[in-house]
């Protein structure tokens, strides 16, 4: 039997060591025609003895050498060695090692790799670039309408991440935040004229670049990354006023604390008990917390009009003491009035942000140890994640899982004439907590 399964080689040696197979080979499939003129009539012209690498076998290294033959055409006299079909002339390793390094460089660090296979870390780490580039040429996300701009901290760092509003999609994740990345990626954006209106936080650097290539774009400011800014506010004050008040007190503060947050519409008939007790003996607790209602409240308004109107009310209302703890929200409101008010013109916002946490979770406790490529890899070109656009409406592909991902690139599934529209958020978290990705 051929110990190597592949059927195009003849198996003429094998050498066994403790931590490697050395099998000399040759190929049963000689070429039937010159491949510069096609004539049919060839002689052998020497052999010449070429080092390929395997996938591991017996939890063994398995290396290949194969007598290569060359062959000289009668007809124009040029000289060329055999096609080895099974082989990688680049990487000098067979296709199904590259596809397994492929696999495995998106699970595994590029040097438990390279020592398993006996391969140099630079081309494990070569090879998965080229794969990574080979999908972002192939993987096309359709640039939507509604354009999400956020952030996430993955590897302990905030990066970028761009989403379709409408599909409720993750498009691509950017390295950093920096405004100069940010232009760079909207600058690429095929049909980006396309995009009405861009979501984001109170962060200048995405406005300035948003406003540099995107001129014509609505820019809204999304609404949770305002009225959070009300429960730090609250929290401030509460941790303030626990240093006024007994141990035992303190630690019950803490662990009531949810009720302070909560929206009083969604008080249930014990919370409010508990709401109760804190706001009678603590009275600027009751006003913090009705302050940060109030402000709740102004994103129920109906217009833009009758917004502003109730923002206004609602400053003049702070009371001196609690001024210090509110200051950021109204500074913040007064350098980004406009974005901020545009959302009750256009009421656009990143529904997908509270979901991003339950993200953030789960992506840091799979990336460690691995690379931001990586995990960017794993996020964005998993085969069955994304949703597909078909006749103009978007379809969800069956998940596959991981493996499906890596296959030659003749066979792959990804169609370069298939538009994306991004991977959902909730599909990415369930593959990752059931151990698809």
């Amino acid at each position: 039997m051929n110990i190597l399964n592949l059927p195009n080689f003849n198996v003429l040696d094998v050498k066994e060591t403790e931590d490697d197979y050395q099998i000399l080979v040759e190929s049963v499939s000689p070429p039937s025609m010159c491949i510069h003129c096609g004539f049919a009539d060839l002689q052998r012209f020497g052999t010449k003895k070429q080092f390929f690498y395997d996938t591991p076998m017996h939890g063994k290294r398995v290396g290949i050498t194969v007598n290569r033959q060359r062959y000289r055409c009668k007809n124009c006299g040029s000289t060329f060695f055999e096609n080895l079909w099974d082989m990688d002339d680049k990487r000098m390793a067979t296709v199904r090692l590259v596809e397994y390094i492929q696999k495995q460089s998106l699970n595994r660090t590029f040097t438990s790799i390279a020592v398993e296979v006996g391969m140099d870390e630079k081309t494990i780490r070569n090879i998965f670039r080229d794969y990574v580039s080979f999908l972002a040429e192939t993987v096309k996300f359709e640039t939507p309408r509604f354009l999400g701009i956020d952030e996430i901290h993955i590897l302990k760092k905030p990066r970028c991440v761009v989403a379709n509003i409408e599909e409720n999609t993750i498009i691509d994740l950017l390295v950093n935040r920096n405004k100069e990345t940010v232009i760079r990626y909207l600058m690429n954006l095929p049909n980006k004229e396309k995009i009405q209106y861009v979501a984001m936080d109170m962060w200048q650097p995405y406005r300035e670049a948003v406003n540099d290539v995107l001129p014509k774009a609505k820019i809204i400011v999304d609404k949770f990354h305002v009225v959070r800014m009300a429960n730090t506010a609250l929290e401030d004050i509460r941790k303030a006023h626990r240093k006024s008040i007994e141990p035992k007190q303190r630690r019950q503060l803490m662990r009531d604390r949810y009720v302070l947050l909560k929206r009083y519409h969604d008080l249930t008939p014990q919370d409010m008990l508990l709401l109760d007790l804190w706001t009678a003996n603590f009275p600027k607790l009751k006003m913090a917390y009705d302050l940060k209602e109030d402000f709740f409240k102004i994103w129920d308004s109906k217009s833009r009009v009758e917004a502003y109107d109730k923002y206004q009310q609602w400053v003049a209302s702070i009371p001196d003491e609690m001024k210090a703890a509110f200051r950021p929200i109204v500074t913040a409101i007064k350098n980004w009035e406009e974005e901020v008010f545009n959302y009750f013109d256009h009421p656009i916002t990143n529904a997908y942000t509270e979901s991003l946490n339950n993200l953030v979770r789960v992506i840091n406790r799979l990336g460690r140890g691995y690379s931001f490529d990586a995990l960017r890899a794993k996020i964005l070109f998993t085969e069955g994640f994304p949703k597909q656009k078909v006749n103009g409406h978007s379809k969800k592909s069956q998940m596959r899982g991981f493996g499906y991902l890596m296959q030659r690139p003749s066979e792959v599934l990804w169609s370069s004439d298939q538009t994306y529209l991004g991977v959902p958020i909730s599909t990415l978290i369930s593959a990752i907590e059931e151990g698809l990705i």
